[in-house]
């Protein structure tokens, strides 16, 4: 059977995840010159190209892994892994590792080095992870895997950005209307033009349109754009800086949950992919997942890269290998030539921002759809961690833009807000929502030996600072890692695993007997 490498769907997958990547290449140009005081010049000539490199890599790969998979399987509708920079940990090593470098040093180079430490260490863990995350997929329930990323999907993705939608609704309104009825509706536009393009040009032009009539909607970047080639540059002697001493070794309590969180995060990705059809090997999928950190580290870029969220989402609209090797390529051109700037001074943000929203309400579907129904309370049940996450940066942001600190106001808040529970809840939010999940599932299934086995799992985690740690400082809430970080859950999980194994191995013969038919009872006696 004939199987096609690039095919029309692809160019609407392309938008969808170039917008994607574009956004957390807009991030890092300007979080890290405001948090990190980081130089224009570097941020363009270093940083960006170093990322555009390691996006190559995985993106070049999981499209051949597509390839062949249809060429091994016969099948022209398999669609690759979606993948690029990990946005929770480019924030998270950002605001926690060397935005707090800089301020404390005032030396922006030695924040860039210990990013770079960061995101090595964070490659190793997902390399790591490779050789042990099959096992793990095969014991975890698949509503657990997808009901975390639908608590991420609905959450920072879909909510975070139909928020910007509604704000701009003269320019973002109508280009999400044509992404929804597009994907919803699955309708062919004339001449064959893609939804997603026609969202983003209708967009594009309602912006330049209402700037030529004078409204205050877009406003395009200023400075002028001069066309130049930015290599990647091996980062050498400033990569391996703070191996030695504390260095960046003192803040491995931010680098390992977020290593964690990229190997958990990406197995849920490959559960989500094939709940939609497609089943990659675990092992070569995480193992390039890690390699790429690997390479935006040697590059010069600290911010670690991952299999994305949203397969499900792209192949649905048609997307199957090549749309990967095509964002990979239009990446890595834009950034060495020092043009995400000068993109985004032609075409609004706002434009593309419903494929975003499209792919996280698909997502969220997908966690109730793709499962036993019996499942769907696990599911439920698994959201809540994600939400309190959410909710917690919702309150931060909040208390910021006042020039309060979550600090000074925490006692304040009372009844009105358990904000102590908030911030518990929501630390080790991706793990705890999978323990949530799997143990639920698991009672519903009355297989009390499994779910105490996560219990025994969850306990391990708060006594290690990965789940529901945390200490509020002056400067926000930090990971609290170490022995016996959060002894309480520990201690409340512990008792409670121990009662469902007595359940299990004490009260079986009890649970067999109860759940003989009636005249059979009758019979013996």
């Amino acid at each position: 059977m004939r199987t096609p490498w690039f095919v029309r769907g692809d160019i609407d997958g392309f938008f969808g995840l170039f917008i994607d990547n574009l956004l957390q290449l807009m991030l890092i140009d300007v979080l890290c010159r405001h948090v990190c005081g980081f130089p224009p010049e570097f941020i363009t000539g270093r940083i960006l190209p170093g990322a555009a490199l390691s996006i190559l890599v995985g993106n070049a790969f999981y499209s051949w892994q597509a390839s062949r998979l249809m060429r091994a399987t016969g099948r022209n509708d398999v669609t690759a892994l979606p993948y690029g920079v990990n946005t929770v940990s480019l924030l998270a090593y950002i605001f926690l590792i060397m935005g707090p470098v800089y301020q404390q040093t005032g030396d922006s180079r030695l924040a860039w080095q210990a990013g770079l430490f960061a995101c090595l260490v964070g490659g190793v863990i997902e390399i790591i992870g490779a050789f042990v995350g099959d096992r793990l997929r095969r014991h975890t329930p698949r509503a657990a895997l997808l009901s975390a990323l639908a608590g991420i999907a609905i959450t920072f993705i879909a909510m975070g950005f139909v928020f910007q939608i509604f704000a701009s609704p003269a320019l973002a309104l109508l280009p999400m209307l044509i992404i929804l009825i597009t994907y919803a509706s699955r309708v062919k536009w004339p001449f064959g033009l893609p939804g997603g393009l026609l969202a983003v040009l209708l967009g594009t032009a309602t912006a330049w349109a209402t700037k030529a009539f004078g409204l205050p909607l877009f406003e395009p970047g200023s400075g002028a754009y001069a066309l130049s080639f930015y290599p990647p540059v091996p980062a050498g002697r400033d990569l391996f800086a703070l191996l030695t001493g504390e260095g960046g070794w003192k803040y491995m309590a931010v680098i390992l949950p977020m290593g964690l969180f990229n190997v958990v995060g990406s197995l849920q990705n490959l559960e989500s992919a094939e709940a939609a059809g497609d089943r990659y090997e675990t092992k070569s999928s995480l193992l390039v997942n890690g390699l790429g950190s690997l390479a935006a580290a040697l590059f010069g870029s600290p911010f670690p890269t991952t299999i994305y969220i949203g397969h499900p989402a792209w192949k649905a609209m048609g997307a199957r290998a090549g749309y990967s090797a095509l964002n990979g390529a239009v990446v890595t051109v834009l950034c060495m030539m020092g043009g995400v700037s000068l993109v985004l001074r032609l075409v609004p943000l706002e434009a593309a921002l419903g494929i975003l929203l499209w792919i996280g309400i698909f997502i969220t579907a997908q966690a109730f759809q793709d499962i036993p129904k019996s499942h769907a309370l696990g599911v439920a049940f698994g959201l809540i961690p994600s939400l309190a996450a959410w909710a917690l940066q919702l309150v931060e942001v909040s208390l910021r833009k006042a020039g309060k600190t979550l600090f000074e106001i925490a006692p304040a808040f009372g009844s009105d807000l358990y904000i102590h529970g908030l911030i518990s809840l929501s630390q080790g939010f991706l793990l705890s929502s999978m323990v949530f999940s799997a143990v639920l599932i698991f009672l519903i299934e009355k297989q009390f030996l499994k779910a105490g086995g996560w219990l025994l799992a969850a306990a391990a985690l708060s006594l290690a600072g990965l789940i529901h740690a945390y200490e509020l400082t002056p400067s926000g809430v930090k990971n609290k890692f170490g022995l016996a970080a959060a002894p309480e859950f520990a201690i409340v999980y512990g008792i409670t695993a121990a009662l469902l194994i007595f359940l299990h191995f004490l009260g079986k013969p009890l649970q067999d007997r109860l759940s003989q038919p009636k005249r059979v009872r009758d019979h013996r006696h």
